[in-house]
């Protein structure tokens, strides 16, 4: 057996008592969860030749939605269009079939809640495609039929543009889930990072918070992390294959 085999081996009975363990577990989750159920990472051009000359950056800030609000919107519509023919993959079930857990998340999809967390349990971070609001300051949003997303339309209620709930560029995070995030992040005993590269602030920091508060930490990543600790637990592959082994008794 090779020496990474047996390291990983025990990296996971590791994982498996922290986690039985675990009184106020929380998940991190990024792109590479909802990726083995194939919805394209952000900057991911081999899924969407229609779009890879466009730069991100030019589809999801203000300024590119200065530039030209259709691009942006039919870019968003292309992109739920995908999520609306995405299902769970074996991580997400895994996930969402357990109880007292809390999930913070940077994905934009539904699917932690469609494998059975409750609503209530999850955070998104960088919003969801479920909803559009005003690009203005009235306040007036709506959530929307992903099967079937609206092209670029006026704000009913002050005319400026609708444009999706998600958080672009130079924007920050919505407050008041941030805010819920970090006291979960203070709550927790054990803190489980999943597909994500954790370099997006702020939202990584909540990495370095939970591991300051007291959190055991483990990472399920497709690629080797270049910020743990020596107590942290790092777990190598999908994670479709890894985390249904760390929740089967």
């Amino acid at each position: 057996m090779s020496e990474n085999r047996v390291h990983q081996e025990n990296s996971v009975k590791k994982a498996k008592l922290k986690i039985t363990e675990a009184r106020h577990p929380v998940s991190f989750s990024g792109a590479g969860l909802s990726a083995e159920s194939g919805i394209a990472t952000f900057r991911d051009k081999n899924e969407a030749a229609l779009w890879s000359e466009y730069n991100p950056a030019q589809l999801a800030s203000q300024d590119g939605f200065k530039s030209d609000p259709k691009l942006v919107i039919d870019w968003y519509n292309w992109r739920r269009q995908a999520v609306a023919e995405a299902r769970p993959n074996s991580a997400h079930r895994a996930l969402g079939s357990q109880s007292g857990w809390r999930h913070i998340t940077q994905n934009v999809d539904w699917l932690l809640e469609d494998s059975g967390a409750l609503p209530e349990s999850v955070f998104h971070l960088h919003g969801t495609l479920f909803e559009d609001h005003c690009n203005a300051t009235c306040g007036y949003s709506e959530m929307i039929d992903i099967n079937n997303p609206a092209a670029l339309r006026d704000c009913p209620q002050c005319g400026d543009y609708m444009r999706p709930s998600v958080v672009w560029f130079g924007e920050s995070l919505p407050e008041a889930v941030f805010g819920a995030a970090i006291e979960e992040t203070k709550k927790a005993d054990l803190f489980l990072v999943v597909g994500t590269s954790a370099k997006v602030t702020p939202a990584a920091g909540l990495i370095d918070l939970a591991r300051q508060e007291g959190a055991d930490i483990i990472v399920v990543n497709t690629e080797e992390s270049s910020n743990l600790k020596d107590d942290d637990v790092e777990l190598i592959g999908k994670a479709g294959d890894l985390l249904p082994d760390l929740f089967r008794e």
